[in-house]
């Protein structure tokens, strides 16, 4: 039987990247959190709004790219796949969490450089973005 684990995301950053390396050292890891809103109307015509969040990694120079530049507020868009974490708390009890492995990204240019996060003046917002774009295509990362 053939299996597929495709996701693809786009929303705002609901924290700052937050960047590790693995306990040997050899290895980062960026985790953060995006927020999708989707908009409906109810059968009586009611318009409604519903936030899905998510918990994303990014492993590598992809990780360390979009602590860079990408901060709380911010647009992206991102495909990956699905992974289960799975482990055991302190009192024994099983716990799991699904999560988006980022395995490409795109940045969503924003006016001024930012969302919730800092304001560029002027162009700088669009400097920045353009070259983390080089730096990615310099890196191989595919957009």
């Amino acid at each position: 039987m053939a299996n597929f684990n495709k996701v693809m995301l786009m929303g705002n950053l609901t924290r700052d990247v937050e960047l590790r390396q693995t306990p040997n050292g050899n290895q980062s890891v960026a985790n953060f959190g995006i927020a999708c809103n989707r908009k409906f109307k109810t059968q009586s015509g009611e318009e409604r709004e519903e936030v899905t969040f998510v918990d994303c990694e990014a492993w590598g120079r992809t990780g360390e790219i979009m602590k860079e530049y990408l901060s709380k507020g911010r647009p992206v868009f991102i495909e990956g796949r699905l992974k289960l974490d799975q482990w055991e708390d302190k009192e024994g009890k099983k716990q799991s969490k699904l999560r988006v492995v980022v395995e490409n990204f795109q940045f969503i240019d924003s006016k001024g450089g930012g969302g919730g996060g800092e304001r560029a003046a002027g162009n700088r917002g669009n400097q920045a973005s353009q070259q983390a774009h080089q730096e990615v295509a310099e890196a191989d990362i595919p957009f």
